[in-house]
């Protein structure tokens, strides 16, 4: 990709975003590494979770949390088990099982978003119309799903929202993992995987329409749930260090937002999640919502863009207030009974935070 191009994206994919720190790494990487990886598995965990190499170069950490867990997730990749990211909303399964298969493959793209709609088709291969009726089945006519391409190739396949395919069409992926060979019955052959082939998916059991994994495909994943963030510090941290990465990529014409009010932000979510003040002394009730970091990262997003385009460049209690009013009120009764609770109770009394109270207040 080229340098002008990549700069017109809205988003890049992992691999180009950190290429500087994935050549580094491969340049300097004297680790065992499986069949047709980009990186060692010591790598892979150095890239995942950053640190200073010691040639002194600095690796940034692209997911804050549970070292143990990470090891866990990269060492299954590394055997014939699939891997299975599980977790409530916004515990950042996507953004692991991106850069997992940037640090690995050297390539995050192949990928099937699983949707209520998902065929079976979609994990293992479509037809070419135009060819199937010119000259009937055959290779050339045949249309490979990013599964089948990455066990072609011996890459990572990523499948997003495993729970969220038909249960029937989920199955498809029993023979694919157990025997790592994909039939096509149409040509009397099959694609078999090549070694350095593997899955990531992720799920969660949060939403609705969520469809159970079958036993037998249980069976095919190693599964690590992946927690929300154990403290209030570790998820203020990764709350900056997200908006400050969003803000550039955006462009928003704004200063990063203070640290203080980002702990505001976060402290609400964590209160409202759990039930109780961080000092433990109130009871709040909880509303319909996740209120995961990921939705702490968009409000200050949101508000990051309020104060640069309609505001001074600093962001405020205003800017915040509709984006937290928004990430709350799910049920527009039940949930708005619990945010004004918690504004009466808890807001109302902290004397630091009047001004968010008078800004949900101008919000309604």
């Amino acid at each position: 990709m080229s340098e002008d191009t990549s700069q017109d994206l809205l988003r890049l994919h992992a691999e180009d975003l950190f290429a500087e720190e994935l050549e580094h790494l491969q340049k300097h990487d004297d680790h065992p590494r499986p069949k047709n990886w980009h990186l060692s598995p010591w790598a892979v965990s150095q890239y995942v979770l950053g640190g200073t190499l010691d040639s002194g170069f600095e690796i940034t950490p692209k997911y804050i949390g549970n070292r143990r867990l990470v090891e866990i997730a990269i060492s299954t990749l590394a055997t014939d088990r699939a891997l299975l990211l599980y977790g409530v909303p916004g515990t950042a399964k996507s953004w692991l099982a991106e850069h997992l298969a940037a640090a690995i493959s050297g390539c995050s793209t192949l990928l099937i978003q699983g949707t209520a709609g998902t065929s079976e088709e979609q994990i293992r291969y479509g037809w070419n119309y135009a060819q199937l009726l010119a000259h009937g089945p055959s290779r050339d006519a045949l249309v490979p799903s990013p599964l089948m391409t990455a066990m072609d190739s011996g890459q990572l396949a990523r499948i997003e929202e495993l729970t969220r395919i038909p249960a029937d069409v989920q199955d498809t992926l029993i023979t694919i993992l157990s025997e790592k060979t994909l039939p096509i019955p149409e040509l009397g052959t099959e694609q078999q995987a090549s070694r350095g082939f593997n899955v990531i998916a992720t799920a969660n059991n949060r939403d609705k329409g969520v469809n159970e994994l079958s036993s037998a495909l249980k069976r095919r994943f190693n599964t690590v749930v992946l927690p929300l963030p154990s403290t209030l510090d570790q998820e203020v941290t990764i709350v900056e260090k997200r908006v400050r990465e969003i803000g550039r990529a955006l462009e928003l014409p704004a200063e990063p937002p203070a640290q203080a009010e980002i702990r505001r932000v976060v402290t609400i979510f964590r209160e409202l999640r759990e039930g109780k003040t961080e000092d433990g002394k109130t009871k709040v009730k909880t509303p319909t919502s996740t209120l995961s970091t990921a939705e702490a990262i968009s409000v200050m997003n949101s508000g990051l863009a309020l104060a640069g385009h309609f505001g001074d460049g600093q962001v405020k209690a205003l800017d915040l207030a509709g984006g937290l009013v928004g990430a709350i009120v799910k049920d527009p009764v039940q949930d708005r009974v619990v945010l004004d609770e918690y504004l009466e109770t808890v807001v109302k009394e902290r004397k630091d935070w009047k001004d968010l109270y008078r800004a949900f207040r101008e919000v309604g």
